[in-house]
């Protein structure tokens, strides 16, 4: 069976180029992508997303991939920068033909037009002159109620009215929406719950806010500050090996399942600072350790 997928239709020549590229560095090096993740510190998930053509690898992953295998990373960064302009190239055609899509199918919503040979309205008719004084009366203090009333109204209720609202709590402002880097497709709690590496949080968005060693397994707290959350991971493990997070009664949790994986994480959980996290590790061989 081969081991790289088929490339994409549609991938552009220079993105194929430096992919193909990649694959003869991974191939000549003869790294499994557990282990090249464990060597370079972005996920497998990752790294087979980025061989097969389906997200082009972040400039830090390429500078890890050239150190971990003895390559020189010169040009290897100049065609990642040509790919990198090509990515970018296709990532606007593709969101001007979305967009084009959706005007395309926007119905427009005019007004009906008038009918010229429709009669004209007819003006309202007229009150009658009053003929008994009381009703004139009456109709005259009416009109001065009204008058007042609007007044009231329209000096925002007058001076007490004024003082309340200049008490009262100001309406609130509208949230404000968070902008996302290219390729991140969730913030704070839309994360939770969800693949830190299939929404982008990981890669050049993520730092390491805390870790302890548990025997040989490295367990690490992994927060991406573009998405406002945090997860567990667990390094050099084995199969068996364990890893839970916990912020106030959220938990999430990750193992390695497969024999020969060295790398786990968990789901993501929304935080605002990566202090509110605590990542606890369980191991196969019962030790137990938490951050």
């Amino acid at each position: 069976m081969p081991r790289w997928k088929d490339l994409p239709d549609g991938l552009d020549p220079q993105v194929g180029e430096f992919v193909a590229r990649l694959r003869r560095i991974v191939d000549g090096d003869g790294a499994s992508l557990a282990t090249l993740a464990d060597r370079t510190g972005y996920g497998r998930t990752s790294w087979e997303r980025y061989l097969n053509g389906r997200l082009l690898a972040p400039k830090g992953a390429v500078v890890a991939l050239a150190e971990v295998t003895g390559t020189d990373p010169v040009p290897l960064i100049t065609l990642w920068e040509l790919a990198e302009r090509a990515w970018s190239r296709s990532e606007l055609r593709h969101d001007n033909a979305t967009e084009a899509v959706r005007l395309s199918g926007a119905r427009t919503v005019t007004a009906p037009a008038s009918d010229p040979e429709a009669p004209a309205a007819e003006p309202p008719p007229t009150v009658a002159r009053p003929t008994r004084r009381p009703t004139m009366f009456l109709a005259g203090a009416l009109g001065v109620v009204i008058v007042a009333v609007g007044a009231f109204f329209l000096t925002d209720g007058g001076p007490a009215e004024r003082n309340r609202t200049a008490a009262g709590t100001p309406a609130p402002s509208a949230t404000p929406v968070r902008d996302l880097p290219p390729g991140v497709l969730c913030a704070g709690p839309d994360c939770t719950g969800r693949d830190p590496e299939e929404t982008g949080c990981s890669d050049q968005h993520v730092t390491t806010a805390d870790s302890i060693t548990v025997g040989t397994t490295l367990v690490e707290v992994r927060h991406s500050d573009a998405c406002a959350a945090a997860w567990g991971r667990i390094v050099r493990a084995v199969q068996g090996d364990t890893v839970r997070v916990t912020v106030g009664r959220v938990q999430q949790s990750g193992g390695v399942t497969t024999v020969g994986d060295t790398i786990a994480y968990t789901p993501m959980v929304a935080v605002k600072e990566p202090g509110e996290m605590r990542a606890c590790a369980e191991l196969a061989s019962g030790e137990r350790a938490c951050t």
